[in-house]
């Protein structure tokens, strides 16, 4: 199988030239959507699979159920920073070595806990968000540009959906019989 396809089975994200208004409720949808999603995905699994990875060099199950975790938690502090500071600054992350972490091997209900949590009160805020609210920016330093709410609503909309399509595929690959 193409290593490619592995890496980026819904392809990678692109920020639209345009934004609309139903690509952001599009994008709320899938982020108040993805803790069921992900927790139907990911519960049946046994924890010899959990420990496999989704792909050759690539994280495990595990690993990446807590990754989904501590990005979509860094999202939302995010998102509350644009939405109360001017342009303020992220602190960027190296997920890999987070990745490497002891709490990265706890059981996978924590993680799919913390994401059920924080996707609530996320959601809870887009739903509140105004238009303008979307046009809010951070900076970010490793990008080296200014990031609008609405490109980074749809790009967590993305990163749920590429994580999600890891697991189901590494399951249609090699685990259902």
């Amino acid at each position: 199988m193409d290593i490619e396809f592995l890496k980026y089975p819904v392809g990678k994200f692109q920020v639209p030239e345009i934004i609309t208004s139903e690509s952001i409720q599009g994008a709320i949808h899938f982020i108040e959507e993805f803790p069921i999603k992900l927790f139907s995905a990911v519960s049946p699994l046994t924890p010899a699979q959990l420990d496999t990875p989704y792909r050759p060099g690539g994280w495990t199950v595990r690993q990446l159920v807590h990754h989904c975790s501590d990005s979509h938690l860094n999202a939302f502090f995010r998102f509350k920073l644009a939405l109360t500071e001017d342009n303020p600054v992220i602190k960027p992350y190296d997920e890999a070595e987070w990745a490497k972490l002891t709490d990265y091997s706890f059981p996978v209900e924590s993680a799919l806990t913390t994401i059920r949590i924080i996707h609530a009160k996320w959601v809870t805020l887009l739903k509140s968000m105004k238009s303008e609210d979307f046009e809010r920016t951070y900076f970010h330093p490793e990008k080296n540009r200014s990031q609008s709410l609405s490109e980074v609503a749809l790009m967590y909309a993305w990163h749920g959906q590429h994580h999600l399509a890891h697991v189901q595929h590494l399951v249609l690959r090699n685990f259902d019989q």
